[in-house]
């Protein structure tokens, strides 16, 4: 019976956590914080976690696997490679509504004051990520439903850095909209005709260029005369 309840205060445990880190950051919460919330003392909370480090860990681990999870789960939706993508901005935009950020963007920001073990964890569900979308982005490319402006794992990273930063701006400003208007922007740009693709202007037609080489003639001749 201990073991169970164990189970539960750590995963309220984490529960908390996560909740202050998506809303205040890595550094801008305490264990008498969490302590508080979960209604035990800083010492239990210690014999579940003995370090904030180790806090910290789990949940980037818990998380990981949480997304890895919703990533399967488009996998195997059936939907195309813009379907595919459009769920992926969707995760993102789940969080948003909570009034929260994506737990790993917010540990990102304070990357350097965080514990190499922790740093690692980071980087290794950044890296899961891209190398998802890559494969999306390389499937749609090789279906031709996406024009990619450059390679697969480039364009998945450009998403994925994209979306975290569209994600923080868009809090900033308590508008959900500038999220979305950012993720369908970057989006476009795997479909052809986004950002970073130059747009010419039309050449004109033979007609405009036999009418304004008219124009000049009469011109000079008036300037000519004039003289």
């Amino acid at each position: 019976m201990a073991r169970p309840r164990t189970a539960r205060t750590s995963q309220r445990i984490l529960d908390v956590a996560e909740r202050l880190i998506q809303t205040r950051g890595f550094n801008g919460f305490s264990y008498a914080d969490v302590a508080a919330d979960v209604g035990i003392t800083k010492a239990s909370l210690h014999y579940h976690f003995p370090t904030k480090a180790d806090l910290g860990l789990s949940l980037v681990r818990r998380y990981q696997v949480t997304f890895d999870e919703a990533l399967e789960a488009l996998s195997h939706s059936g939907g195309d490679a813009r379907g595919l993508l459009q769920g992926y901005v969707e995760l993102y935009g789940s969080v948003l509504r909570k009034d929260r950020m994506c737990l790993c963007g917010m540990l990102a920001a304070e990357h350097t004051t965080l514990p190499a073990p922790m740093q690692r964890a980071l980087q290794a569900f950044f890296d899961a990520n891209e190398r998802w979308l890559a494969g999306v982005l390389e499937a749609g490319r090789r279906s031709g439903e996406l024009k990619l402006p450059a390679g697969a794992r480039e364009e998945a990273r450009l998403l994925v850095a994209g979306l975290e930063g569209a994600l923080l701006v868009a809090r900033s400003f308590d508008d959900a909209a500038r999220f979305q208007q950012a993720a369908a922007r970057l989006l476009e740009g795997v479909r052809g005709g986004g950002p970073g693709r130059v747009t010419r202007a039309p050449r004109a037609s033979s007609t405009a260029r036999q009418t304004g080489a008219r124009k000049r003639k009469v011109s000079a001749s008036r300037a000519s005369a004039s003289q």
